[in-house]
């Protein structure tokens, strides 16, 4: 058994398909952990830390980097550092942004989101262009400014949809154009290029701002990077400082995010072909419920009847997954499975699906 072993070889309990946040850090990550120069990361004196920053902003072909302890966080300090207060940002209407953040936006950082269907998919660029409003809009100098249109890849509502480079670049012109900012919410854009076989950088370059989060299919126990120019780090290290996310001796944390970034990140089209053999497990087992072909990193959208029943019926199996709506389940697959995992969960979920009623 190697040192990165998937988890389930080394602790039973059910198979958890609930997200790639479940992910514990394996053996050789807690031994680089456990080896970490640290410092106190607030005057910036954690070598760790500052090591992960300078790699991930190299990475990314960006001037600078600001370790945080969460995506959600990443998100709020980068989008807030571009969006002054009063103005608004602009995303999918499934964005996470959107969606999971708990309004946080408009709530702590004076800043309104609206939305616009398919923005990195299938919205056309005129719909796009159109979106996006100028302080003086018709001779309208009260009406709200757009200030940052903000992308997610991979697309977490929408089954680990990746956007691939073509649509980013397109989406930058528009933005350069409106001088707007473009910000990515990158907490899967390693799932995005490993899929795509393109290097991190392809995907990011594109970006002013992005969040790129260590702790999902990586592995991590904690933590996100907010990469920028170097004009925006400031800012951004003071809106971390006002949300109470200042750190320490984050240097224990900040190893385990470049054991990640060093050793997990080409392992994750292991997570995309599970996810494929899945999907294809379920489709065989119950046509018309799961679209293989929409599969494209380490997500499964699954239609049934009631999500939330199903998902305490599979729970009671052994098999732990989660609703994103009342007739759409999502697995996640990740680190801690292996092949045998999938065949039991792929199993499990395909002898309840066969008795589960389509529609509610």
């Amino acid at each position: 058994m190697t040192n990165d072993a998937p988890l389930s070889d080394r602790l039973a309990g059910p198979i958890d398909l609930r997200s790639d946040t479940v992910t514990r850090p394996t053996p050789g990550m807690r031994e680089a952990m456990a080896r970490a120069d640290v410092g106190d990361d607030h005057y910036g004196e954690d070598p760790s830390v500052r090591a992960l920053e300078e790699y991930t902003a190299d990475l990314l072909g960006h001037e600078a980097a600001v370790f945080v302890p969460s995506g959600t966080m990443g998100n709020f300090v980068a989008l807030r550092a571009s969006a002054p207060v009063g103005s608004e940002i602009i995303a999918d209407t499934e964005a996470h942004i959107v969606t999971y953040e708990m309004g946080g936006l408009a709530a702590l950082g004076g800043v309104q989101t609206r939305t616009l269907p398919g923005l990195a998919h299938t919205a056309a660029p005129e719909e796009i262009r159109a979106a996006i409003r100028a302080h003086d809009v018709g001779g309208n100098y009260n009406m709200v400014r757009t200030s940052v249109l903000a992308v997610e890849n991979t697309h977490a509502r929408g089954g680990g949809q990746a956007v691939p480079g073509d649509r980013l670049d397109l989406l930058r012109q528009i933005t350069e154009t409106a001088g707007v900012v473009l910000h990515c919410d990158g907490a899967r854009l390693w799932n995005a290029a490993v899929a795509g076989g393109v290097e991190p950088r392809r995907l990011a370059e594109p970006f002013t701002t992005l969040s790129v989060c260590l702790s999902k299919g990586l592995g991590a126990p904690v933590g996100s990077v907010v990469v920028c120019d170097a004009g925006r780090e400031t800012a951004v290290r003071e809106w971390r400082r006002r949300l109470g996310g200042a750190m320490r001796q984050a240097g224990v944390l900040a190893a385990a995010g470049l054991y990640a970034l060093h050793h997990h990140v080409d392992r994750l089209a292991e997570d995309h072909r599970r996810a494929a053999e899945l999907a294809a497990l379920l489709a065989d087992a119950a046509p018309g419920r799961v679209d293989p072909k929409r599969v494209e990193t380490n997500m499964v959208l699954v239609e049934v009847g009631d999500a939330g029943r199903f998902a305490r019926q599979a729970a009671e199996a052994g098999v732990l997954i989660g609703a994103i709506s009342p007739t759409t389940l999502r697995l996640v697959t990740h680190l801690d499975l292996d092949d045998g995992d999938i065949a039991r969960a792929g199993s499990t979920l395909a002898t309840l699906l066969r008795v589960e009623p389509a529609t509610p």
